[in-house]
């Protein structure tokens, strides 16, 4: 009987338990915190948004870094295993709009309580408040090393035949996700790939949009652009913030911020479902029937009324601009605004903020039939340790389920 270690209680630690030990091995999960699943109790704002009932392709297209790793992770656990596990353990699922699978219950806690459930039927043994300091390893004979075990912050040594990184990422420390897997994969020769937040709000570099804090602006789409490089364009919501934008486009768009550093540009069109013929012909309308009324008052007719009244210093229109008075130039300034409104942005929140990790262990480095290190024998890493992030949706949830799934069998020798 193989007996394993698996680092950290998170989603793709009690996943990679849940299949090491239905393949007949010996699981001690360890854990610094005092209970497992921090995580997934605030993910989908409390109601877990567990995965997303897609194919293959269509789940790979909304993984913007190293999609193809996931391919044997997600083939040998897919969303729709993922379901069906729960399912078939008293855990009703509910697919909603997007495709976005949430338990039934709208408890995040009962996708915590199934996964515990089936480890402790299956034998598998938690310790809790367990700080690991560092991987056990030994070289063989022929000069491969091969991973033996974990030092606990006490001293305290524990000897297993695999250890698995599941330790998270820096996003959300309070729930565990200290970054002490990126440290341990580095001391034990791993490349890793700078960190940085993801799915993350972005703070603007201009006061205007501070004014607008709580807006929430629908079917809008917005663009993200490197020089003439278009690094996303979608359409959605967004949201006004305190310190900038957030809200489900914007959080999709930081995930495509240049990793060299290059400075991003942000637009949004405000109408996107009219060309710019048909919402010039509709200013036309506007501004003559508006007459002597101040021009700044159409604008109410073309979007929420906050916004209406930071808009004229947008387009460079004088307070007191008169409808009959805007001439061709003004008109095409709002035009201009209307369908390619620049959003400043001067950077993103802290990685603190965050819901996933970008960065992590270099894939290059890690089998993707197995999970395991091409290093080091014996060593597993599963969920957001990895170098793999994805979108919002359930996505990055199944990214830990299935990575984990298959560190815990590759590890158990399946």
């Amino acid at each position: 009987m193989a007996e394993i270690l698996i680092v950290g209680a998170g989603a793709a630690g009690l996943m990679a338990a849940v299949f090491a030990s239905r393949y007949g091995a010996k699981v001690t999960v360890l854990e610094h915190g005092e209970k497992a699943g921090k995580k997934i109790y605030i993910t989908g704002k409390g109601r877990c948004n567990v995965t997303n009932d897609c194919t293959m392709e269509e789940f790979l297209r909304e993984v913007p870094r190293n999609p193809r790793f996931l391919y044997s992770a997600l083939s040998h656990f897919s969303p729709q295993d993922m379901i069906a596990l729960l399912e078939e353990n008293r855990c009703p699922v509910e697919v909603q709009r997007g495709r976005r699978a949430y338990p039934a219950s709208m408890k995040a806690s009962d996708v915590t309580r199934t996964l515990l459930s089936l480890c402790e039927r299956q034998g598998v043994r938690f310790l809790y408040h367990r700080e690991v300091r560092s991987l056990r390893t030994e070289t063989g004979a022929a000069g491969q090393r091969r991973a033996s075990g974990i030092v606990l912050a006490d001293g305290t040594e524990l000897r297993g035949d695999a250890v698995i990184l599941a330790t998270g990422g820096i996003s959300y420390p309070a729930t565990g996700s200290t970054g002490d897997g990126y440290r341990m994969a580095e001391e034990a020769g791993h490349t890793l790939i700078p960190l940085r937040p993801s799915l993350i709000g972005l703070c603007a570099a201009e006061a205007w949009p501070a004014a607008l804090q709580g807006l929430s602006l629908k079917n809008v789409r917005l663009t993200m652009r490197c020089g003439k490089k278009t690094l996303y364009t979608e359409l959605g919501e967004m949201l006004f913030t305190h310190f900038g934008f957030s809200g489900p486009l914007i959080l999709e768009a930081s995930c495509h911020l240049p990793e060299d550093g290059g400075k991003a540009e942000l637009e949004l069109d405000l109408k996107p479902g009219l060309t710019p013929d048909q919402l010039d012909a509709r200013l036309c309308r506007e501004l003559k029937n508006g007459g002597r009324k101040q021009a700044r008052n159409i604008l109410q007719t073309l979007m929420p009324a906050s916004l209406a009244e930071v808009f004229p210093a947008l387009c460079g229109w004088p307070e007191d601009l008169l409808c009959s008075q805007v001439t061709g130039a003004q008109r095409e300034s709002l035009l201009r605004s209307l369908k390619h409104l620049p959003l400043r942005i001067s950077g993103t929140r802290p990685a603190e903020e965050a819901v996933v990790t970008r960065g992590g262990v270099c894939v290059k480095e890690v089998d993707p039939g197995t999970m395991e290190s091409r290093l080091i024998r014996g060593l597993y890493f599963a969920g957001e340790i990895l170098d793999v992030d994805a979108h919002t949706g359930g996505y990055n949830l199944q990214i830990a389920f299935s990575t984990g799934a298959l560190a815990g069998a590759g590890a158990a020798g399946n």
